[in-house]
């Protein structure tokens, strides 16, 4: 059932009509031709956005209709026979329960599929279901895996405590810049799954994608990539990454207002997560509501504007902040380790990425920077997550790396006084830098805040 089912994710078939569940040879044969596939061919993420199929309303809206059904009912019982025995499936408009497939859903799985031109993609209910579950699906008990030292601090407690725990699967952390270190740490015939991030969480290390990828298809190994931090920027996939991984509650979203998670990758992949014996996504039921994902779909299409506007502004504050003196990093300065990579990898015109950070050395400098920029001057607000427009601070190694230990923040380069930034486009550019500019004032001045 699941590989008949699973076509849904990549091809769009007809809709079925009323009255009578009509599956004969002839409606077949209509139902393949006019299958189009999703896959993208062009290299700008917003050209392929384009080119998606777009979803109508069911009286002809031209914003699709909301599936919000659980369940779903057939005209014949024969037909739900026929669709547990995975004779017909969403490819030609048959469903069964919204665990299994749900038409929104898919339409969004479709874009997300455009966005990073992969066969297929699946949405979950959050970027962590979507990561534990690729690896949930590509790795067995006494599996292994390679990952950057440098990841998301949820991502390094599962790879570090949980999966070992719970699952058997462990895993080496290397530099993922030392392409010698990783080459060295992959065990062939063992290690499952080399994983990074596009631009590392927090301290905006670029990988060498097109490198890693090489490194691991000559091991045998499957490359996934987390993009969450590099929407339209990166394209992993296009890069030669096998999965690429997002969690659509930041960038993508954009509203600080939804959780959610997607899976890209090869067809063959994504229907295997959905078997019904085996699949990590079809048997964890991480899923998407379908609610949800019509308000994901509405806001995929503005995306490449949005994330044009948070690294044009996350450039020119990163260039003002260094002339200041203080301590950036920021991929768009030609100073940053990976500039001239990064330059080299991303799609253009969409910049270097929306975040920055300024290391203040100690936690105490770096929080006494945040509460001058939220409560003296509303330059933004301290908040995890990103993508939001406004701007998000966080002091990283007491919040969103916080699982990890001192010794672990320090191989992965997160000093105390990291300050990590997710740069807002609320407002005009230089009324926030203004902003900006008042707090730094009032920090260097050493004004001290009343703490009551």
């Amino acid at each position: 059932m699941a590989e008949t089912q699973s076509r849904g994710l990549v091809f769009a078939g007809k809709k079925r009509g009323s009255g009578t569940d009509d599956f004969d040879g002839d409606d077949i044969f209509v139902a393949k031709k006019s299958m189009l596939p999703t896959m993208a061919t062009e290299s700008d993420p917003a050209a392929a956005l384009a080119n998606a199929r777009h979803e109508f309303g069911e009286h002809g809206g031209v914003n699709m209709s909301i599936e919000a059904s659980a369940t779903f009912t057939v005209m014949e019982p024969e037909t739900m026979r026929r669709m547990f025995a995975g004779e017909l499936g969403p490819d030609r408009d048959f469903f069964i329960y919204s665990r299994h497939f749900n038409p929104t859903v898919l339409n969004l799985g479709r874009l997300m599929a455009a966005l990073e031109g992969t066969e297929a993609a699946y949405c979950t209910a959050s970027g962590m279901s979507a990561i534990s579950s690729v690896l949930l699906q590509l790795c067995s008990s006494g599996g292994h895996v390679v990952a950057s030292r440098t990841l998301y601090g949820g991502t390094h407690a599962l790879l570090t405590h949980f999966f070992p725990r719970a699952c058997n699967i462990t895993t080496t952390f290397v530099d993922i810049g030392d392409l010698e270190a990783v080459k060295n740490a992959i065990v062939e015939g063992k290690t499952k799954v080399l994983y990074f991030e596009s631009m590392s969480n927090p301290t905006l290390t670029v990988a060498n994608i097109p490198a890693l990828s090489r490194i691991g298809h000559e091991k045998g190994t499957t490359v996934v990539v987390d993009n969450t931090f590099a929407p339209m920027v990166l394209s992993p996939a296009r890069l030669g990454a096998d999965v690429v991984l997002h969690s659509i509650s930041k960038f993508i979203s954009g509203g600080a207002d939804v959780i959610a998670g997607a899976v890209c990758g090869p067809a063959r992949l994504v229907n295997s997560m959905m078997d019904l014996h085996q699949g990590a996504l079809m048997l964890l039921g991480p899923t998407m509501n379908a609610k949800v994902a019509f308000e994901l779909s509405e806001r995929i299409p503005h995306l490449g504007l949005r994330m044009k506007e948070h690294c044009r502004r996350a450039m020119e504050y990163a260039i003002r902040m260094k002339k200041l003196g203080l301590k950036v990093i920021y991929p768009g300065l030609e100073d940053h380790p990976q500039h001239e990579l990064l330059k080299s990898m991303a799609n253009k015109e969409y910049g270097y990425g929306g975040l920055l950070c300024v290391d203040m050395e100690t936690e105490e400098r770096a929080n006494r920077l945040m509460h001058h920029l939220q409560n003296y001057t509303q330059f933004g607000f301290m908040a995890v997550s990103l993508g939001y427009y406004e701007t998000l601070m966080s002091c990283s190694g007491s919040s969103t790396s916080s699982e990890m230990n001192a010794e672990e923040k320090e191989l992965a380069g997160i000093s105390p006084g990291l300050v990590r930034m997710s740069i807002g486009y609320i407002g005009t550019l230089e009324q926030k830098w203004s902003q900006l500019e008042k707090a730094l004032t009032r920090l260097q001045d050493g004004t001290l805040l009343n703490k009551n």
